[in-house]
């Protein structure tokens, strides 16, 4: 792996978005129903990212079972039953198969849409001396859309969203919004394309 000081992609972070099973998996309770098919594009956009020394970030989703820290239209999921999704400490709210959390790697609890919301996310990678974000994961019109336009509102020089490891409920729900976040300046390549850019 290249040292900090000739790694042309030090001031660079993936974020790898709510790749949890209740999102991903067919009986998750919150299932996003491309989810699963992106799986393998995110752990090579992970393996790359490793390769090229990104700093990688896991965003994941975790509430209280009782969920009161939820957004109030998904607290008749938490009834104190059984565990709503992505309750933390539950089988719901871990990584999804081939998605491991490695030392030198950074998570992020949100419970909201957005990464950057209520979280401590902008100023860890400020700290970090991060400008350039490049975003994985699910789903296209909410946890990503949010993260990425809070993140060009939060003037991040580079951004950029691989369009075949994040995926929505449908193509076409997909499609419209990866359009939209292209219209404010998110760089949308393909994996293939991200992976042989130098950029």
């Amino acid at each position: 792996m290249a040292s900090s000081s000739d790694n042309k992609w030090n001031s660079t972070a993936l974020l790898v978005i709510d790749m949890q099973n209740d999102f991903i998996l067919p009986d998750g309770l919150v299932h996003v129903d491309g989810g699963q098919a992106i799986v393998p594009n995110v752990i090579k956009a992970v393996e790359v990212a490793r390769q090229r020394g990104i700093l990688i970030i896991w965003v994941v989703r975790e509430h209280d079972p009782l969920g009161r820290d939820v957004e109030l239209f998904s607290r008749h999921l938490y009834t104190g039953e059984k565990a709503g999704p992505t309750s933390k400490g539950s089988l719901g709210a871990e990584m999804v198969e081939g998605l491991v959390i490695k030392e030198g790697d950074y998570k992020v609890v949100k419970t909201r849409f957005s990464a950057f919301f209520a979280t401590h996310l902008d100023l860890f990678l400020k700290t970090a001396g991060i400008n350039s974000l490049v975003v994985v994961g699910v789903q296209t019109p909410n946890c990503i859309r949010q993260t990425v336009f809070d993140a060009v509102a939060s003037d991040y020089k580079y951004v950029t969203v691989i369009v075949d490891a994040t995926a929505a409920a449908t193509p076409d729900i997909h499609v419209a919004n990866i359009f939209d976040m292209a219209n404010i300046g998110v760089a949308t390549p393909t994996l293939r394309e991200w992976c042989e850019s130098n950029d």
